[in-house]
């Protein structure tokens, strides 16, 4: 994972640095949030698109009550997206978010080999998507920047809905007031 560049308009740096020093997110005391991701591996492997869709509905809607946000609406959609550049270069499109129709669209099988996303995979790149939803609706960052704090508030998320120790990030810089994680600093540290 890398960050975004800062941005070079003085409005737009503000939001930017308040979302990297915001590394933390407050979490529901229940334990409503990790039966819903729990209804998500169980289908997600052989489910089909519906029994995913209502699935993640549930746990976005679950986080969407908790953190006060308007709900947000889910596409599940098959193979992902190969997005290929002159030189050999390509990439996969996990999952997107838009703001305006508050809608996320999500993939639920890779791009060449159309074998299902890992649950991990699939549950990481939900609550990725759903921090855009809570940075644009309750945070106050229009723009949702990929910043080292909203990396760190995705981890946050993700972690409590997988029941699972939180990991701080260690990031490492890179050109351009970039950052990148460092994973084999991360991995030492397990």
């Amino acid at each position: 994972m890398i960050t975004d560049r800062p941005p070079r308009k003085a409005s737009r740096i503000t939001e930017y640095l308040a979302s990297d020093q915001l590394t933390n997110l407050d979490l529901p005391p229940n334990g409503d949030l990790q039966a819903a991701a729990k209804a998500i591996e169980s289908v997600i492997k052989d489910g089909t698109p519906v029994a995913v869709r209502r699935a993640c509905l549930e746990f976005l809607g679950i986080a969407a009550n908790f953190y006060r946000v308007p709900n947000v609406e889910v596409r599940v959609l098959s193979a992902r997206p190969l997005r290929a550049r002159e030189g050999g270069w390509a990439s996969e499109l996990f999952a997107d978010y838009t703001p305006k129709a508050m809608l996320i669209r999500i993939w639920t099988r890779t791009a060449v080999r159309k074998q299902v996303t890992s649950y991990g995979t699939f549950l990481s790149t939900l609550c990725h998507e759903f921090c855009h939803h809570l940075d644009c609706q309750r945070l106050g960052f229009s723009n949702s920047p990929h910043t080292r704090g909203f990396y760190q508030r995705t981890a946050v998320l993700y972690h409590y809905a997988r029941d699972t120790p939180i990991k701080r990030l260690v990031w490492m810089k890179i050109p351009n007031g970039r950052w990148r994680i460092d994973w084999q600093q991360m991995n030492r540290s397990r």
